[in-house]
């Protein structure tokens, strides 16, 4: 079965099983009304006519009993509105009843009316004319009288329980006409509620097989606070996740391929050169003084192929946490002090001035090959886009730690390229990009590398005036407390 339909279903049980529990007890309460009603009509009837038809000495003030042609006249009005009467004195002896009238009243009940208590009898059938009424069921009150209080008489008064029922019988009617517009209302209500529920279900089924299709642009409609519409909500989250992560895919993908592209050909030139120059050795087409120039040639293309498959390696291991860091304190002025004549040559060789500002016996809390891995990658790319100017090493203790500046007055970078130096495989300048980083992954590893430490890195750079990235790694206290990543 359909939701709508089960919907529908539910829907109009409970609004037809409200309006059953109403409409009983509205029934309940009416009728309920319309007896009280009725005994309190007859109770006013009952102290009208002994009102008008008792007797007193005027001398002693005593009980006299009941005129009788009073009484007859009342019998005969309150005949005609299908009332009738009987009068007991206090021995229980019926002294009058209007058209042979004989209600019989109980022992239990005589005790109740000695003391002071009208009786309430909703169903009775009492005799009329002689013969019990076995087809005229009668409600009946009967109703104690006092006179310096001593009971006088006891009066029962009834009326035909028909006269009530027909009032009853009408209302009925009423409210079961009512009842079936109800009923059609309640159907159309429903229809209505669970096409409302049904529709936006509908609308989530058809964004659903548009995002299995690959199109991750649809949105769904949110117009209430309902969970339906908070489902509609997550389901756009949903597919705005996608399509960033399908963007970010595709991005990746583009920018694998490039890389792909790009180590084939930076293998490729290094290759062909090892190549040629071993066929060279091997047919002696390289005299003998040029045999050591060959051999360091060849030594120099293989350090670059080292060097692109190990920047591939680290970042991977680094990205998966499968590297082990061993992080103590160390003086990090001998390391970078070792660093800036290792990489003089290089600076040298472009024209650039390498100047180092560290205190003696500065300590960071690092792991020792990784800190030279992050500082080698930094200054090499400050060397890389430099020419003929300088570059600016810093290091100083702040607090919770120590921070490392690098600077250089190169080509720097748009706010585009600075956006994206920690993507992998992304090259800022590709025309530089065959010297010393060929694979694109310098600055991502330093950028995990210092993650890994709890620490930060920045960059602040403009086009044409430079670059300087800020690396601040915490101390021991500060620190992430594992030493190790496996």
């Amino acid at each position: 079965m359909k939701l709508l339909y089960r919907l529908m279903i539910a829907f109009f049980t409970v609004i037809i099983t409200l309006m059953t529990v109403l409409s009983l007890a509205f029934i309940n309460v009416t009728n309920e009304t319309m007896y009280r009603n009725t005994w309190n009509q007859l109770k006013t009837y009952s102290d009208s006519l002994v009102q008008d038809a008792i007797r007193y000495d005027t001398v002693d003030h005593t009980f006299k009993g009941f005129e009788n042609q009073a009484l007859l006249s009342n019998a005969a009005l309150l005949s005609n509105q299908h009332v009738h009467f009987a009068i007991f004195d206090v021995t229980q002896r019926q002294t009058f009843a209007s058209n042979g009238f004989a209600p019989q009243i109980s022992k239990d009940d005589w005790k109740k009316l000695k003391k002071g208590k009208t009786i309430y009898l909703r169903l009775t059938r009492p005799q009329i004319n002689n013969q019990k009424a076995h087809q005229s069921a009668m409600t009946e009150v009967i109703r104690p009288y006092f006179y310096h209080k001593k009971m006088i008489a006891v009066v029962s008064i009834a009326t035909f329980v028909s006269v009530v029922e027909e009032n009853m019988h009408q209302l009925k009617i009423n409210l079961a006409i009512a009842f079936l517009i109800a009923t059609l209302a309640a159907l159309l209500i429903s229809y209505l509620l669970a096409r409302s529920i049904t529709k936006k279900i509908d609308q989530l089924r058809t964004a659903t097989r548009q995002v299995a299709k690959g199109n991750y642009h649809v949105k769904v409609p949110v117009n209430g606070k309902d969970e339906v519409d908070d489902l509609a909500r997550s389901f756009n989250q949903m597919t705005t996740a996608l399509r960033e992560s399908d963007r970010e895919i595709r991005r990746q993908e583009e920018r694998r391929r490039k890389f792909l592209a790009d180590a084939a050909h930076e293998m490729r030139t290094p290759l062909t050169t090892i190549n040629g120059l071993l066929e060279g050795l091997r047919y002696d087409a390289i005299p003998k003084e040029d045999w050591n120039h060959s051999i360091e040639l060849m030594q120099n293309d293989t350090q670059r192929l080292i060097r692109l498959v190990n920047d591939n390696l680290d970042y991977e291991k680094i990205r998966t946490n499968q590297i082990s860091m061993d992080r103590k304190l160390f003086d990090c002025s001998a390391v970078l002090n070792n660093l800036k004549e290792q990489l003089n040559k290089r600076a040298i060789e472009k024209g650039d001035h390498i100047q180092l500002d560290v205190p003696e016996g500065l300590l960071v809390y690092a792991d020792y090959d990784r800190f030279v891995q992050i500082m080698f990658n930094v200054i090499q790319n400050a060397i890389q886009f430099t020419n003929k100017g300088l570059i600016k090493i810093s290091a100083r203790r702040v607090e919770r730690g120590c921070e490392f500046k690098i600077s250089d007055n190169g080509i720097g970078m748009t706010n585009d390229q600075v956006k994206n130096i920690w993507e992998r495989f992304y090259k800022a300048d590709q025309s530089r990009s065959n010297q010393y980083s060929e694979s694109g992954l310098g600055l991502p590893i330093v950028h995990e590398l210092v993650n890994l430490h709890g620490g930060k890195v920045t960059v602040e750079s403009k086009p044409k005036k430079g670059t300087t990235f800020t690396i601040f790694l915490p101390d021991p206290q500060h620190a992430p407390h594992r030493n190790s990543q496996n």
